[in-house]
């Protein structure tokens, strides 16, 4: 198999190949690491690569007679450097200080141990912003990751590096983390299938609890429905003592691909929820067609709009966001027995973490009740619809650096920062700045972080430049189901998969 044989398969047709001794999992991997070596470095999207150990574990699949098992045997996968722990591999967190100090991790987390049983070949690790904090992925550890469609633009964030990576084709499949849209936001900017699953649908054991409060949940960035959908099958339940737990799926997930989702009511909602800016013509006009697809597909489509205070969510969700920082940033120190500084981290992740130590409990608890009751009231709306559409993001991908603060932001940052006073930084208001600007860019995704419902980025438009432009749908609490078959129905009705961006080589066909 040549690599451009290997970038017409999904995930699931190589697997199939790997088990009908048509291919073997090293060729595999051989592929994945050319595609790598030719396209890395303009993309820049892995930052660490393990091929020997990758290499040493299949040997020994092969030695207990299981080199050919699992829904993704001999597949090669990268994994998000982030929350995803790999036995014996650091996780740098897109941080310069966890670089230098935190060491290999000790087991695979609950999801890395899932995913290997499926039987991929864990190839190495893709960039991330520091902490996964930004929906751009431009760490001051990595540098910038670039997009396969366009590499003066960003591939989104904060899953950023797995969603250049599979959009190059250098594997199939890569994981993510979603909270705040960073699977479905670099999927819209990518062109790929991204799903956020329900709140507590997947594990994050055995060290982590909740992540970020509820907020964020990991998955995967595909170029198929049914990779996403197998994944999700092997991946979902909850481990030993979770915090929570997402209702119980009827069947398995990869059924609900071919399975028809019947005459669907759809809400539509193009007005930006969080932000200020006006969404881009666009964004719009991926709507606009994507709703006339759903009604030449027998589906009843008609205008939504959302129970949301604005302001009240935004804050609420910035400042819970803010003292997970914190709260991450002093777990580090008490493990480590360090003492972080400002100079150990990124200008605006220290400047967050300044907030977040100045939010006090009745603050904290007041903005998780505000996030509660967001849920609530749109609860009641999918009490009359089953699905919702609305623009991924509020614009085409920006250049690299559009949404990095501007060197005045950063002075400003740096010169609070040193003050170190969170007050000053609310009075000056030099991180809620920032935040709009990152909430003009995606107004849309946060929410449904807030809710815990389903939601996936689906890549049905490009715009006249060539730029993917994807739409969003969000189904109820727990009905990952509806989604998968609605997705199944799109992507036979407007195929995808064999559209190719400039970076990822010849162009593929479609799966078989």
């Amino acid at each position: 198999m040549s690599p451009d044989e290997y970038d017409r398969h999904d995930a699931t047709a190589l697997a199939a190949l790997v088990r009908a001794g048509e291919v073997t999992p090293e060729t595999l991997l051989d592929c994945a690491e050319q595609r790598i070596a030719a396209g890395n470095g303009a993309l820049n999207a892995v930052i660490a690569q393990y091929p020997e150990q990758a290499r040493r574990a299949l040997q020994a699949r092969r030695e207990a007679g299981r080199e050919r098992e699992g829904v993704f045997a001999g597949v090669p996968v990268l994994v998000k450097d982030l929350l995803s722990a790999v036995e014996g591999q650091p996780t740098w967190y897109g941080s310069r200080l966890l670089q230098r100090v935190l060491p290999p991790a000790a087991h695979d987390s609950e999801f890395v141990r899932r995913l290997r049983a499926t039987g991929v070949s864990l190839l190495g690790k893709t960039a991330t912003p520091e902490f996964g904090l930004t929906p751009y992925t431009e760490s001051e550890l990595t540098g910038a990751t670039r997009n396969p469609w366009d590499p003066a633009r960003t591939p989104g964030g904060s899953s950023g590096g797995s969603a250049a990576a599979v959009a190059a084709g250098f594997v199939p499949l890569a994981t993510g983390g979603d909270g705040g849209g960073s699977i479905r936001i670099p999927a819209s900017c990518c062109a790929l299938f991204g799903l956020k699953p329900t709140r507590g649908r997947v594990p994050t054991g055995p060290d982590l609890g909740e992540l970020w409060s509820g907020l964020a949940i990991e998955h995967a960035l595909t170029r198929s429905v049914r990779d996403s959908a197998a994944l999700l099958d092997a991946v979902a339940g909850a481990d030993s003592g979770p915090p929570c737990a997402a209702p119980a799926q009827a069947r398995p997930f990869v059924d609900e691909v071919d399975t028809p989702p019947g005459r669907l009511r759809v809400g539509v909602s193009t007005e930006p929820w969080l932000g200020r800016a006006p969404v881009h013509a666009d964004c719009l006009q991926a709507v606009q067609r994507s709703a006339d697809l759903l009604r030449s597909l027998g589906h009843d489509v008609d205008e939504a709009r959302l129970p949301i205070d604005r302001d009240a969510f935004a804050l609420a969700f910035v400042q819970v966001l803010a003292a997970n920082v914190r709260a991450e940033i002093e777990v580090i120190a008490a493990t480590l027995r360090l003492r972080p500084s400002r100079r150990d981290f990124e200008a605006a992740t220290w400047a967050l973490s300044l907030l977040g130590r100045a939010v006090s409990a009745d603050e904290l608890v007041n903005a998780q009740r505000t996030i509660q009751l967001t849920g609530r009231a749109i609860g009641r709306l999918f009490e009359s619809i089953d699905v919702l559409l609305t623009p991924t993001l509020a614009s085409p991908p920006p250049p690299i650096g559009a949404l990095q603060p501007t060197p005045a932001e950063r002075r400003q940052l740096a010169a609070m920062n040193a003050i170190g006073s969170p007050g000053l930084l609310r009075r000056f208001g030099a991180l809620q700045q920032l935040a709009g600007k990152v909430f003009d860019f995606m107004p849309f995704t946060p929410v449904f972080n807030g809710t815990g419902q389903p939601a996936m980025s689906v890549p049905l438009h490009w715009n006249a430049a060539g730029l993917p432009i994807g739409v969003q749908f969000v189904g109820r609490f727990g009905d990952e189901a509806t989604l998968l078959r609605l997705a199944g129905q799109l992507e036979a009705a407007q195929p995808w998969f064999q559209r190719r961006p400039p970076l990822a080589g010849r162009t593929a066909s479609a799966p078989s």
